[in-house]
């Protein structure tokens, strides 16, 4: 499905929105993340920082977590920028993640341009994977 410009500049500016809600006293790394789902919906998240690094949380958990909150659906197009406002590319986790919740077809806008995250994450592992496995006696 194509997403116009005027949609990817909605995107944004939603993102934008929730990076200034972020939690980062440790980083100081800000990032706000926002995707449309496939009924039209906006789900946002933003990076949740803990004083025990391993439990922060990214971006993209919080907008997925809402996106199964809010009804769950398939993500269609994602944006995540940082503190600068700047476009920044999902970490290897969190390509997985909106993998699992977009498919290969989610329209991910990169600093370089909009890619399908089959080209983010390319070979990537999904649950369909999982539906081949066959048991053995």
């Amino acid at each position: 499905m194509p997403v116009a410009d005027s949609q990817w500049a909605e995107l944004r500016s939603q993102a934008i929105a929730a990076m200034r809600r972020a939690y980062s006293p440790y980083s100081n790394y800000p990032v706000g993340a926002a995707a449309f789902v496939d009924d039209g919906r906006v789900v946002t998240g933003c990076n949740v920082e803990n004083a025990g690094y391993g439990v922060t949380l990214c971006a993209e958990c919080g907008l997925v977590s809402e996106l199964i909150n809010s009804g769950g659906g398939r993500l269609t197009a994602f944006t995540c920028v940082n503190g600068n406002e700047e476009t920044i590319v999902p970490c290897g986790r969190c390509r997985q993640l909106l993998y699992e919740h977009g498919g290969p077809d989610l329209l991910v806008m990169m600093p370089g341009g909009i890619a399908p995250m089959s080209e983010v994450l390319p070979d990537a592992f999904g649950p369909w994977d999982l539906a081949e496995v066959k048991e053995t006696p």
